[in-house]
Formats: structure tokens, sequence, C-alpha cells
């Protein structure tokens, strides 16, 4: 089985299992949480060796984790905002990867040789498709206009601030000399290999929302 078969394995069983949990809320997605901290943690001081790189990876871990719990159990509207977050990081990534495969421009940066500027647009682009996907499939008591100018112009800084993700743990993994963050998930990597541009996300999404900048 090669990488990308891993990869798709891996997903097709995580990621049914993290909504799961993600809409269950309460205690259990509290437990689920709590799991992925301590599975994380041991990822964190088992591979990694500079304190100062430790402790801002947990700081970033913990505060994204707050962030997930925060929005799905404070009220409807910040769970579907949650919903939104998670939608729009994987049409992210999934834009990333395939126009980065297709379209091989310019190298981005030295961080992460593999990331190229189509990579960059496709993102960007892709995460546009979350909009379009909340508008048809999330219903809601509150007024939100998924199509409206001001979010797609959130969408795209919500893709710019993934990718910014996604390359911030990879320059903390280059300072470390290492290719995965762990190897608990096949064909991903550790934890934080998986939820890099996530945790960025969901940390800006709960600003934008508690700054009422969103909805």
């Amino acid at each position: 089985m090669n990488n990308l078969q891993k990869r798709i394995f891996t997903s097709i069983i995580i990621f049914p299992l993290s909504i799961f949990f993600v809409f269950q809320g309460g205690y259990l997605l509290l437990s689920f949480l709590f799991v992925i901290f301590f599975i994380a943690n041991y990822e964190l001081f088992s591979v990694f060796k500079k304190n100062s790189t430790i402790f801002s990876l947990d700081l970033i871990l913990i505060l994204s984790l707050f962030s997930i719990y925060y929005l799905r159990d404070h009220n409807a509207l910040s769970f579907k905002l949650l919903i939104w977050f998670i939608i729009l990081t994987i049409c992210s990534d999934v834009g990333g990867y395939v126009f980065g495969k297709v379209f091989k421009w310019k190298k981005l940066t030295k961080i992460s040789p593999q990331k190229t500027l189509s990579g960059v647009l496709g993102s960007c682009v892709v995460s546009l498709f979350s909009l379009f996907i909340m508008e048809i499939t999330i219903q809601s008591n509150y007024i939100v206009e998924w199509l409206e100018p001001k979010f797609f112009f959130i969408a795209i800084i919500l893709s710019l601030t993934a990718q910014a993700g996604d390359l911030s743990i990879s320059y903390f993994k280059r300072l470390e000399k290492i290719k995965d963050a762990g190897k608990i998930l096949p064909g991903h990597g550790g934890i934080f290999d998986r939820i890099d541009s996530l945790m960025f996300v969901i940390i800006l999404g709960l600003l934008l929302y508690n700054f009422k900048i969103i909805p």
C-alpha cells in the first residue's frame, strides 16, 4: 500500500469518527478532545527536543481544542460556524494538493519544498466552495447569508491561515530536522501533521466570532 492509499484509508476512518464526536458535543466531544490532547503530547515529548518548540505547539494545540469545544457548545450559530471552518479547511487542503500536483508552478518556500504558488491559488479557490456547501446543506434559525461577499473574503483569509498553519508546523519540524510529527496515523504522520491547518483556522475563527466580525 503506497502513501496515498494509506492517507485515503486513514481519512475514511478518522474523518467520520471525528465528525461523530463534533456533532455529539458535550462530554463525548470533551473526552475525544482530551484523547487528542494526550496523544499529541505523547508525540510532542517523544519526537521534539526543543522546549520552545514543545511549548509553542502545545499552546497552539490547547487554544485550538478549547476553540472547538467552545464553538460546538456555545450556541447553534457557533456550532454551524465550526462546521464551516472544518469544511473550509478540508476544501483548502484538497485544493492545495490537487492544484499543486496538476499545475507545477514555482516553489513557495524552502520550509516546505512541496508547497507551490499553484497550490496556494488552488487552496483559496476551492475553499470558496465551502460556502456553497453550507448554503445547500446547513439549515439554521439564524440568518446567515453564506453567499454574501463578506464570507467570500473571510473564506480566502481563513484559507491563507490554514496554509500558514501548515507552513508553521513544517517550520517547527524543520528546526528539529524531522519529516513527521509522529507515526500514529498511517500516511499522515502524527496528530500535528493531520490538524496543522485546522488548528489555526479554528483559533482565528473563534476570534472572528467573538469580535462579531462573523456572521
